[in-house]
């Protein structure tokens, strides 16, 4: 009885998901993985937005769901210390190149995922099956428009314009050691300047950073309020920002172009939970995941065909499609030696601006 009963409930499952973009996951995956029982889940998207994926994967599968919500460099860090026998199981949210540095290493197991074929293009997936896309973000400033009003400067247009001498001590950045999305930074500055311009960019720019933020979101959480005045990061998290109510944030693209995250989601390497691993791997790339973000205050653009852009994102015009050729192979490549190049050329200005906590 026991049995049938299990197996009934293992249909139940399968047919429900069939409506909400889940029909391609299999009895069977369903059965192990709910065998295994629990999930541990490390998220290094907003808090608001691993918390709702986590409940309602749960909700979903009867799977105790367990999530910690950690920046990309962290998750990073904690997989490498752990060398092939991770404490978590999964890895969700933040941008690419920490995923990729992670798979050249051997810490991400290869999983080919049947929802995969939904995403909008083969760019949003590692060849290998070592991490899938499941949102994309733009690269650009947030300003506070009232500050720079106070302080009677224009707002920068572009790369090159944050290193005018009247934006010292206005700019924050996150920390390459801490964030996947300053390490996307650099990579950008390389690709957009070549190598060693984009150093000496870099050793300029630090004369006007005021702090390094920890988290890549850390400068858009400081602009609205004013303790940040021009901010590096994504623009959805600035969006996010606006309809908290900070009327007095723009967004602005820099005019010489820029570059895009592509937000992942892997398996560690030697998890203690495979099967329910790729469960959660097949529910993220699907539209019962990832438009949870629009609810979470994530407002980063899908990459999954059948799921329904976040509405909020509409009003503010930004084209996804409007960045630069980002290479992602120079960039899984290179990253780990680039951000050495970075700290080498700042050297001694490397110092307590850096926040790790």
């Amino acid at each position: 009885m026991k049995k049938l009963f299990a197996l009934l409930l293992c249909a139940l499952l399968v047919f429900s998901c069939a409506g909400l973009g889940l029909a391609e996951i299999d009895e069977a995956l369903i059965k192990a993985a709910q065998e295994e029982g629990e999930l541990v889940v490390y998220g290094s998207c907003e808090e608001p937005y691993l918390a709702a994926a986590a409940k309602h994967f749960e909700e979903l599968y009867g799977i105790k769901t367990y999530y910690q919500r950690l920046s990309t460099g962290e998750v990073q860090a904690k997989i490498t210390e752990e060398n092939g026998n991770p404490s978590g199981d999964v890895w969700f949210g933040g941008t690419t190149d920490p995923y990729n540095e992670s798979a050249k290493a051997g810490l991400l197991m290869a999983y080919e995922a049947k929802n995969a074929a939904d995403l909008a293009s083969d760019m949003y997936r590692d060849a290998d099956g070592y991490w899938y896309g499941i949102y994309k973000g733009i690269l650009g400033f947030m300003v506070n428009t009232e500050e720079l009003d106070r302080l009677g400067l224009a707002a920068p247009q572009g790369w090159d314009d944050l290193l005018k001498p009247e934006y010292q001590g206005l700019v924050w950045m996150s920390n390459p050691n801490t964030a996947g999305t300053a390490k996307l930074i650099i990579n950008t500055l390389v690709q957009l300047k070549g190598h060693d311009e984009a150093m000496k960019y870099f050793v300029e720019l630090d004369k006007n950073i005021a702090q390094y933020t920890k988290s890549g979101s850390g400068p858009s959480k400081k602009v609205g309020i004013g303790e940040c005045v021009i901010g590096i990061g994504f623009l959805h998290d600035g969006i996010a920002q606006i309809l908290q109510g900070y009327d007095n944030i723009a967004l602005i693209i820099p005019e010489e172009g820029t570059s895009f995250e592509i937000g992942a989601t892997a398996i560690f390497e030697g998890c203690a939970h495979e099967n329910a691993a790729k469960l959660w791997i097949e529910y993220a790339l699907s539209p019962e995941c990832v438009e949870l973000a629009d609810d979470a205050e994530s407002y980063q653009f899908l990459v999954i065909n059948s799921a329904k852009q976040p509405a909020a994102v509409e009003p503010f015009g930004l084209d996804p499609n409007n960045v630069i050729d980002y290479d992602f192979e120079d960039a899984k490549n290179n990253t780990t030696q680039y951000v050495t190049d970075y700290f080498n050329a700042l050297g001694d200005a490397a110092d307590s601006r850096f926040k790790t906590e």
